[in-house]
């Protein structure tokens, strides 16, 4: 039995939830999203709590009952809360700036890279223009967003430059020594 998917999902006041059918869409304060559920699970409203239950008890339903559960309370904290994610930029000459819905990064290369903000996703940058902070109200879109930034210039293990997640560690490594 899955633990995370036979838990309710608690809808607050502001919220609004459509079921029909496979089809879920969940609005609120902050927007609007859009899920279709597998055939496996189906999705009720009592009140102010939903429940997802699965049809039947093999194993591909049990693994999609907590993963679909987890997928409807992220959209339901999405539209209320929203999500945020930051990124450290370390390296010298390395920084970032935000000119309209694109991020504009400096990253060591001959051209500067400007990267195309999906929509739904907003950046800011703080006043030493290390640190990115991105927010939107899918927490999928804004983790791939954020890798897909990430990518650019990955942190290198010996001096630590690139980009890296602010909560992220890097692992250092000791340089080459001179021969004994």
């Amino acid at each position: 039995m899955s633990r995370i998917g036979m838990q309710p999902v608690a809808v607050p006041d502001k919220v609004k939830v459509a079921i029909n059918g496979a089809n879920m869409e969940v609005q609120g304060p902050k927007g609007k999203l859009h899920l279709t559920l597998h055939a496996l699970i189906e999705a009720r409203q009592e009140g102010s709590t939903l429940h997802l239950a699965r049809k039947n008890e093999t194993r591909e339903a049990k693994a999609l009952h907590g993963l679909s559960r987890s997928l409807v309370s992220n959209m339901v904290k999405g539209v209320t809360q929203g999500f945020t994610k930051e990124l450290e930029i370390n390296g010298v000459g390395y920084k970032a700036d935000v000119k309209g819905h694109e991020l504009q990064l400096a990253l060591g290369f001959s051209h500067p890279i400007l990267f195309q903000l999906p929509k739904g996703i907003s950046a800011a940058v703080d006043a030493k223009k290390t640190r990115v902070t991105l927010e939107g109200i899918d927490k999928q879109l804004l983790g791939v967003t954020a890798a897909k930034i990430r990518s650019y210039r990955p942190p290198e293990p010996y001096r630590g430059k690139g980009i890296k997640y602010a909560d992220e560690v890097i692992q250092r490594k000791e340089g080459k020594s001179a021969g004994k």
